[in-house]
């Protein structure tokens, strides 16, 4: 068996090469995405800064814990404060009684020259006791670091579920169809005597040995193109300066066996069909495509279309806000994207034959379209998969972050919106509202089984935060928002008007018990709690809206020391309606990797098919076509099929954004959707040029 295996791999290796290509490429990926994950998990060990030399630090508490139940009994939860708060001033004097205490960079730590063990016991559970390395807790922003990997953790998973997705997919689909192509060679096979395990074996086994050479060749590729990913990312501010990949050895293993068990499941279905082939029906399909569709085949690719559908529905019924979250938008199309490339067989062939072109070279595009349907389906199913992705992905991001950019410039009726960061109070000039709000947050229990943070806005005249302010109000009145009140929105547990929220504020201190006076709709994410600066202690304003007062408020907003724009700028830079260069580069990266997929893809299965035709091409030139003529025909029958699988990745599109703006407006919150036509459109013609190419070329020399 290995010897017919190894001498099989020899003489069809160009028929292998574009899944070897396929497995390697995404190995090498996975295992720089699986390098670059595990760069993501622990921030660079830094030594403390704020107090370097006192060997124990008393930082105030940084997290509110609260007891919530846990089945018949409770466990105490913590939710990490806006800032810690300041050590209390009689542990201070008691401190500062008994040893050497340093104060630095604010009241909310300092230094104790002492024995750890002497300052734990006098300080209990009144602070925060830091020793070694715990003391970079202490430092301006000791998160920072952490924080800065979120988004490179989140951008490389996604990249990472896509490069397996797809590879999976190029790898099935070539299988499937280098199998389809070698139906011939089974019946001879078969009538000398193979038996279908026999067949089966030998096709695991071409994809074991494929699997195996691909994996290692992608593993070296990992391992090269690992601190090439780590500069990229640098580069494009999607990571910090430091960012750099280590030298785990789990990435390899993991990527190696998975290229390996993709490799393997990408044959057991194409040898389960081969396998069931007797040498007779082998012999007389060899030309013929029949029983495209096999049950199984039909059913699971309807089981996923249905799947797909089915959880668009139910995630729009039951929470259409996760819609709009890219975690959503980028996983459920693959469920959709499977099952309509499953079923593209039975759909081929009447798309085909909608076209109508005069001519013979025009029936010949259709009527052998329609005829070979595993052809162009292989041909479709790549460039479904690179539309889809294009269309969705693109598609729901712009269209999240114009909703919330229209979203944002509908709420408020400002002229003039200064932001930045602890903006500087200023003076209205004579007929100007001005109304400064701050980021803060808020801690709500939510039943009895958790505690909620929020990011809520901090109000600091209610009264012209009012004037200005066009909020998604479902019932009450944001002008009664006071001290003791509070406005909410549509996800708290207790939002009616009336009720009493018992709430903590973002330095701890608490709770507070403040009367509902506005409920809010849910929006796009941003319509959060809004109280007073009397309850969000520590808060400065980032954002001044101002209206009225003509040319004299804006230069009285230049002394903030924010950045002053008219409402329209403010919205625009704040969201803009192409999103942040860092979005677009992190989905360029994804879409980057679908579409080198379907380049290959495209390429092999057009190399393959088109080189198996020879004597159909001599037979139309004996037929009096010409050189030019064969080759519009083939070419001709590329395009048709790329413009099939167009066709069917914008119907993916189209039902995920359908979705998107329905679950926008059930949250009443503006439907903007928009479709990225000039990334469809580019992606669309690199599959086209690709499949001309590639289908051109061997025809051309098959009919010297």
């Amino acid at each position: 068996m290995l010897t017919v295996v190894l001498s099989g791999l020899r003489a069809r290796w160009a028929s292998f090469l574009g899944g070897f290509v396929a497995l390697a490429l995404g190995v090498g990926l996975l295992a720089t995405m699986g390098l670059g994950l595990s760069a993501t998990f622990h921030a660079p060990e830094r030594s403390p800064q704020r107090f370097a030399s006192p060997p124990v630090v008393v930082q105030g508490q940084d997290r509110l814990t609260l007891d919530v139940r846990r089945g018949t009994g409770t466990v105490s939860v913590a939710q990490r404060l806006d800032r810690p708060q300041p050590v209390d001033n009689d542990l201070l004097r008691e401190l500062e009684a008994r040893w050497t205490v340093t104060r630095s960079g604010g009241p909310d730590a300092v230094g104790v020259d002492a024995p750890a063990a002497e300052v734990r016991a006098l300080v209990g559970a009144r602070a925060q006791v830091l020793t070694g390395d715990e003391r970079r807790r202490a430092d301006p922003g000791h998160d920072r670091d952490a924080d800065a990997l979120v988004g490179v953790n989140a951008l490389l998973g996604t990249s990472g579920g896509v490069t397996a997705f797809v590879s999976v997919f190029v790898v099935a689909s070539t299988f499937a169809f280098a199998v389809a192509l070698r139906r011939r060679e089974f019946g001879l096979l078969r009538t000398a005597g193979a038996t279908p395990g026999q067949i089966r074996r030998l096709l695991l086994a071409e994809a074991a040995a494929l699997g195996v050479l691909a994996s290692a060749a992608g593993c070296a590729l990992g391992a090269a193109g690992a601190p090439l990913l780590a500069r990229t990312l640098v580069d494009g501010g999607l990571a910090p300066a430091w960012f750099t990949v280590g030298g785990p050895a789990w990435p390899f293993h993991a990527a190696f066996w998975t290229g390996v068990t993709v490799a393997l499941a990408g044959a057991v279905a194409a040898s389960r069909r081969a396998g069931k082939v007797g040498p007779a029906a082998a012999l007389r399909e060899a030309d013929v495509d029949a029983d495209t569709l096999p049950l199984g085949r039909a059913l699971l690719g309807t089981g996923l279309l249905l799947a797909g559908l089915g959880l668009l529905v139910h995630t729009y019924a039951t929470d259409p806000s996760a819609l709009l979250k890219r975690k959503t938008y980028t996983t459920l199309p693959m469920l959709l994207i499977t099952g309509i490339a499953l079923l593209s067989p039975l759909l081929v062939r009447p798309m085909a034959r909608l076209l109508r072109l005069r001519g013979a070279v025009g029936t010949l595009v259709r009527e052998n379209s329609a005829a070979s349907v595993r052809r162009t389906a292989a041909v479709a199913a790549p460039v479904l998969v690179t539309v889809a992705l294009a269309g969705t992905l693109f598609g729901s991001a712009t269209s999240v972050t114009r909703a919330k950019g229209v979203e944002g410039r509908e709420q408020t009726a400002a002229e003039y919106v200064v932001a930045g960061p602890a903006l500087r109070p200023v003076a209205a000039p004579a007929g100007a509202v001005v109304s400064p709000t701050g980021p803060t947050s808020v801690f709500v229990r939510d039943g009895d089984e958790a505690v909620v943070k929020y990011g809520a806005r901090a109000v600091t005249d209610p009264a012209a935060f009012a004037a200005l302010a066009r909020l998604p109000v479902v019932t009450g009145d944001p002008r009664d928002l006071d001290d003791r009140t509070i406005v909410v929105n549509e996800e708290f547990e207790r939002h009616r008007v009336g009720e009493t929220v018992e709430v903590w504020r973002a330095d701890g201190t608490g709770p507070v018990r403040l009367r509902v006076v506005a409920v809010l709709a849910l929006g796009t994410g941003d319509n959060g709690p809004y109280v007073t600066r009397a309850n969000a202690p520590g808060s400065v304003p980032d954002r001044i809206d101002a209206h009225g007062g003509g040319t004299a408020t804006a230069r009285a907003l230049e002394a903030s020391g924010g950045t002053v724009r008219t409402a329209d700028a403010w919205a625009e830079a704040e969201r803009p309606s192409s999103g942040g260069p860092q979005a677009r580069l992190g989905m360029v990266l994804v879409l980057g990797i679908a579409l080198v997929y379907t380049v290959i893809g495209l390429a092999n299965t057009l190399l393959m098919a088109t080189s198996v035709r020879g004597g159909e091409l001599a037979s139309l030139r004996l037929a009096g076509a010409t050189r030019a003529q064969i080759l519009r025909v083939v070419t001709g029958e590329a395009t048709l099929a790329v413009a099939i699988g167009t066709v069917l990745g914008l119907t993916v599109t189209a039902l995920v954004l359908g979705a998107l703006g329905a679950g926008l407006a059930a949250l009443s919150a503006p439907v903007a959707l928009a479709l990225p036509w000039a990334t469809v459109g580019a992606a669309a013609g690199v599959c086209a040029t690709v499949a001309v190419a590639a289908s051109a070329l061997p025809a051309w020399r098959l009919t010297r």
